[in-house]
């Protein structure tokens, strides 16, 4: 039995959530409304303020598919209750980051600046201080789509080895190189 998948996942107070016919789960909170669709070999039952999910067999597929079915509809609650952040950091001279509502004006020492629109389900916020690097904030309640918009936004310019400058996401370690050594 999979670990992950036979806990049960529990709705806090103010959440709701429905099993449709075609397998589609429906979870409804504070925040917003998200669907998962579920496969049609597991088996998804909701009652008392608790969502249980269950295989047929022992097949490798069926218990891939128990853990990961459980720890999606757990993001869809977590995400329709508190949400998702995500901070991106921008280092390297003259990199700038501006947003107009949702439409993002990066500067990355391209000769052009790049226009990124965000999906308008997201959130973002830009803030640049003296002496910090310029960051770039994503909300919203829907984590895979906050994790594919960040990770977008970090191949426009990854960060290389070494100086380290590029998009990063905040808190992440870049592994440096020595770079070349010097004459004899």
């Amino acid at each position: 039995m999979s670990r992950i998948g036979k806990q049960p996942v529990v709705l806090p107070s103010g959440v709701t959530a429905a099993i449709s016919k075609d397998n589609v789960l429906t979870v409804k909170g504070p925040k917003g409304e998200l669907k998962q669709e579920i496969d049609r070999d597991i088996t998804v039952e909701v009652k008392d303020n608790a969502v249980n999910f269950t295989r047929p067999t022992d097949q490798i597929r069926h218990r891939a598919m128990h853990g990961l079915y459980r720890a999606l509809v757990a993001n869809l609650v977590k995400g329709v209750t508190e949400g998702f952040k995500r901070n991106l950091e921008l280092v390297g001279v003259g990199y700038k980051a501006s947003n107009q509502g949702n439409l993002l004006d990066l500067s990355l020492g391209y000769s052009h600046n790049i226009i990124f629109e965000v999906p308008k389900e997201l959130k973002v916020a830009t803030s640049q201080e003296k002496g910090e690097n310029p960051k770039i904030m994503l909300e919203g309640i829907d984590k895979q789509l906050i994790g594919q918009v960040a990770a977008k936004l970090r191949s426009l310019r990854k960060p290389e080895p070494y100086k380290g400058k590029g998009v990063k996401y905040a808190g992440e370690v870049i592994r440096r190189k020595a770079g070349k050594a010097a004459g004899k």
